[in-house]
């Protein structure tokens, strides 16, 4: 047994358990703004740019539609999206920030160092690990 797999040296399990403990953290602060961790990805890719449609935004967040429908109409349904039919182009939806979803963004602000801030890690480090897993994630991708 001495070449079987070790859990404790796969790759795939530190990823999985640092993405476990990830969003374990983000919990507290997310139900705070009443938002889910998948919700809060929409509202970060919507905060940079927007509108975006139906479809930029499941690439840029890696969701199908199956996926990303559900966490729109709930969004919506929160006040904070509204989804149109882009006008040049019906098959085409676009998501747009209300007020209150634009405002939500100052009250997310300090997520990102509140959880940098407990990882115990020095910036230049957690940017490191950051474009790693980026590396991991696009040549993994690419393996499709």
């Amino acid at each position: 047994m001495s070449n079987a797999p070790r859990l404790n040296r796969q790759l795939c399990f530190a990823m999985y358990s640092a993405s476990r403990a990830a969003t374990k953290a983000y919990r507290p602060l997310l139900d705070d703004l009443g938002l889910t961790y998948p919700q809060y990805l929409v509202m970060l890719v919507l905060w940079e740019e927007q509108p975006r449609s139906v479809r930029e935004l499941g690439e840029e967040l890696g969701l199908d539609s199956g996926t990303l429908s559900p966490l729109l109409k709930r969004l919506e349904s929160l006040g904070l999206v509204d989804r149109r039919r882009a006008a040049g182009d019906e098959r085409r939806v676009e998501v747009f920030l209300t007020d209150e979803g634009t405002a939500l963004s100052a009250r997310a602000a300090a997520i990102p160092q509140r959880l940098a801030d407990a990882a115990g890690l020095p910036p230049a480090e957690l940017d490191q690990l950051r474009e790693t897993l980026s590396r991991l994630t696009a040549a993994l991708h690419d393996l499709h």
